[in-house]
């Protein structure tokens, strides 16, 4: 399948004021300010195919937002190109935004004294959006988020919630190509979270809506993406699927075991001992160096067990030894 984002070599840098220090400092920083180079987006490139659902995580200040930005046309990068569906949003972003729906966690395009359903009318008129898939797109917002039942509320007596299920469905009125989520389901409860997520999954599906997440909450990513691009200090630090990354970065499994028997030493030479609580042993095991069944059957040989489970890496874990490995080269 071709690609429908197309993102090379990417750079975007920033002139920032370097402020000096101290009372002498902030006098000269009024006439002589000097200037300096900030590199936001450091060489970035990779594709995104149709009908992707594909995280783009970092820390704070890794670079996320500026690269969404360029990709949506708002900022020109530096140097580097990007395109969508064929079409550069630096020469022609009126003809890539008709196919970008942008929806932002802590800011609304919603219309805060109006009624919603007064913004979606004012959306339909900008966008130029005929009345027949209008009405489609809004009878399908109402099947997935339930529109319907706030559509005649004035914007600012929406919950978060609420207006997150305004913001979504505003994004999609005129039948985007590309949804650009940040930080959708930030502040919301978890009844929310699920209808979000549930939304994203459908459009997704159903109609091969490409997504690109950028959040923090891994349950997000965990539950919705099928692969991951992480990126600190403006550089790509890795690009694939989501569970062979945690594969590669958590290359370990966890076996708890009760045991059924009083004891102050059950080491194995090939299982690290975590943990211990009374009878209760974790071991953490390498998966490439010894397989769960073959460490439970040498426990069982030694060890009278009552009972066991085994455990996964998380994804909260992958992170944090990517973002560990990066610090290590910064």
């Amino acid at each position: 399948m071709m690609a429908i984002i197309e993102v090379n070599e990417l750079v975007k840098e920033f002139k920032v004021k370097k402020k000096k220090k101290g009372l002498r400092g902030a006098i000269l920083n009024l006439f002589y300010a000097e200037k300096m180079i900030v590199r936001a987006v450091d060489n970035i490139s990779f594709d995104i195919k149709q009908g992707e659902i594909v995280g783009y995580i970092g820390p704070n200040g890794a670079g996320k937002s500026t690269t969404v930005k360029m990709m949506s046309g708002i900022l020109h990068p530096t140097s580097g190109s990007v395109m969508i569906d064929g079409i550069s949003p630096q020469s022609n972003r009126k003809k890539v935004v008709a196919q970008l729906g942008v929806v932002f966690g802590q800011r609304t395009q919603l219309y805060w004294d109006l009624r919603l359903g007064e913004s979606f009318e004012l959306l339909k008129r900008i966008y130029n959006i005929d009345h027949k898939t209008y009405k489609k797109n809004l009878d399908l917002m109402d099947k997935v988020l339930k529109i319907n039942t706030i559509i005649n509320r004035p914007v600012r007596q929406l919950s978060l919630g609420q207006r997150m299920r305004g913001d979504l469905a505003a994004a999609m009125l005129h039948s985007p190509k590309i949804l650009f989520l940040d930080e959708p389901t930030i502040g919301l409860d978890i009844e929310a979270k699920h209808s979000v997520r549930n939304f994203i999954r459908q459009i997704n599906r159903e109609l091969g809506i490409t997504v690109i997440l950028t959040t923090h909450d891994l349950d997000d990513v965990q539950q919705l993406c099928n692969r991951l691009i992480v990126i600190n200090d403006g550089k790509k630090i890795e690009d694939g699927p989501l569970d062979i990354l945690i594969d590669k970065m958590a290359p370990y499994r966890l076996l708890v075991v009760d045991m059924n028997e009083e004891n102050t030493d059950f080491s194995h030479e090939a299982a690290q001992i975590i943990k211990t609580e009374g009878q209760r042993v974790w071991y953490r095991f390498e998966k490439n160096k010894i397989t769960a069944s073959q460490l439970i059957s040498e426990l069982s040989k030694k060890y009278a067990i009552k009972d066991i489970s085994v455990e996964e890496p998380d994804i909260e874990e992958a992170i944090r030894e990517i973002y560990k490995l990066t610090y290590c080269r910064l």
